[in-house]
């Protein structure tokens, strides 16, 4: 079965072409957006407190005091949360900003005896002149409310979900990192919070946003190791959606991984263990001449927001794409592999294990993962002009 997607943006392929074609020049064919990041950087003797400062005239935010250069992923507790609830039988109404902290539940909630539950991940990001986008939020407002309807659960509407965000986003908007420190990870859930000894759905439900400076997920690019005795996700569950609980069985593999000096995992399908699905925490890509594929998703993979935009900017810029199922053995004959997430961003892959087999891969400046990575950021980030409509300010 083999999706071809040929669809593409007309305004944003003129966009890309006028673009690669502009005054900030080329590096054999990729445009050196890169380039100009340098400008950015503080002079010596200042901070990124400073720099900003000096750039903002008219009145800079402050940032929290926090040393933005050791920004790694973990939890750095901000202030304010968002919450909102509701029973079985009502939809969500309006929700309050309340000080980041413990939440009470029963011992007996949903969430915490049947993994009734659901989350999202986005970024929120702050431009050269301070100013903070969300990068498509109404994206992961659908894509929890399809996966809400897979898990019996209500779900706020997608306006209820991205005032959530914004609500959560200017209330620790001194968070959201300088320019090149990294962002301000939003992490929305959804979960069966009231009390329920039968197995069945929750009678209510807790909506909770909560937020978190974050720097890079890797450092460098990946060694993966194919899993060909665990799975992530089967047929006919919930492998589509994001529920809690599909991360948590891939501990197992991802430790022993790790363990071995790799940096995460490749599953195969559950049905034949002959076709690769996802990385523990990402969609994946393979690039072969001009044609990119990743694996069609058809129930037991994440349609990864990150995902959908590498293969509108990929078509845009007149790359074929393919959505398919996918040999391990075309992931062995591959020129470049990458993989897409809100946490990963776009991480090239540098080498892959299947089987004691190590198959290596290009990485660096001129390579397709890097072209793409430049728009895709340039764009997440307001360095680059958007006009797909993508982003949204937060003000």
């Amino acid at each position: 079965m083999r999706s071809v997607c040929r669809s593409r943006s007309s305004n944003f392929f003129d966009f890309l072409h006028s673009f690669q074609s502009s005054s900030m020049g080329k590096v054999c064919g990729r445009p050196t957006v890169g380039a100009n990041f340098a400008s950015m950087a503080p002079a010596a003797g200042q901070t990124a407190f400073q720099t900003m400062d000096n750039r903002n005239t008219s009145g800079a935010e402050k940032y929290a005091n926090f040393n933005w250069d050791e920004l790694g992923f973990g939890i750095v507790p901000t202030d304010y949360m968002y919450v909102m609830k509701c029973s079985e039988e009502e939809d969500f109404t309006r929700g309050n900003l309340t000080p980041y902290g413990n939440i009470e539940m029963s011992p007996s909630a949903g969430i915490l005896n049947y993994g009734q539950g659901l989350f999202e991940g986005l970024k929120a990001y702050r431009k050269e002149d301070g100013r903070v986008l969300l990068f498509r939020p109404e994206q992961n407002a659908q894509r929890m409310k399809n996966g809400a309807e897979r898990m019996c659960m209500p779900s706020p509407s997608i306006e209820q979900f991205v005032e959530a965000v914004k609500q959560t986003v200017l209330a620790n908007k001194h968070w959201v990192p300088p320019p090149g420190k990294g962002s301000l990870y939003v992490r929305p859930l959804l979960i069966g919070s009231g009390p329920h000894l039968g197995m069945g759905p929750a009678p209510e439900y807790t909506f909770l946003t909560y937020s978190v400076p974050v720097g890079n997920y890797h450092k460098g690019p990946l060694n993966l190791v194919v899993e060909d005795k665990l799975h992530r996700a089967a047929p006919g569950g919930t492998g589509s959606v994001k529920a809690v609980a599909n991360y948590s069985p891939v501990y197992k593999a991802v430790t022993q991984a790790k363990a071995r000096g790799f940096s995460d995992v490749l599953f195969l399908d559950a049905l034949t263990g002959k076709h690769i699905e996802e990385v523990s925490t990402c969609n994946i890509f393979l690039v072969k001449g001009n044609v990119i594929s990743t694996p069609a998703t058809r129930g037991t993979i994440l349609p990864g927001i990150t995902r959908k935009s590498i293969i509108e900017i990929a078509l845009a810029f007149g790359y074929q794409v393919e959505e398919r199922v996918i040999p391990v053995e075309d992931l062995l004959e591959a020129d470049e592999l990458f993989c897409t997430g809100t946490a990963v961003v776009l991480s090239p892959v540098a080498s892959v294990t299947y089987r004691n087999k190590r198959v290596e891969y290009r990485t660096g400046a001129e390579t397709v993962s890097q072209k793409l990575y430049v728009v895709l950021t340039g764009i997440q980030t307001g360095r680059i002009e958007d006009k797909m409509g993508w982003t949204v300010k937060v003000d």
